[in-house]
């Protein structure tokens, strides 16, 4: 099982309304990947924080995680919403099977 995370840093001119409607967005779009079984995703409790937003999946494989990011929805998404309102963003993929090797997940 792969869990992978995503962070954003946001423009400056996204206001608490437009990060509310990202997330709708994000969590309505990325739902409809057959390869995710988990998503989650939500702003950043502390107002100062950098990254203000993330994004959350849990896939099979890292097969899987490849597929996810090869999806046309996610690349729709990512080009419409998530790039024109975001200024930086930053990926980490995790194993969650303790000793797999993911070179055969």
């Amino acid at each position: 099982m792969i869990h992978h995370l995503a962070l954003f840093k946001l423009n400056p001119e996204i206001s608490p309304e437009e990060l509310d409607s990202i997330t709708r967005q994000t969590r309505a779009q990325l739902l409809k990947i057959d390869e995710v079984l988990v998503l989650r995703c939500g702003r950043n409790i502390d107002p100062a924080g950098e990254w203000a937003f993330f994004i959350a999946v849990e896939v099979e494989s890292t097969e899987k995680l490849a597929l996810y990011k090869e999806n046309a929805i996610y690349i729709k998404h990512l080009e419409r919403v998530l790039k024109p309102k975001t200024r930086e963003h930053f990926e980490l993929s995790f194993e969650m099977e303790p000793g797999k090797d993911v070179r055969f997940s």
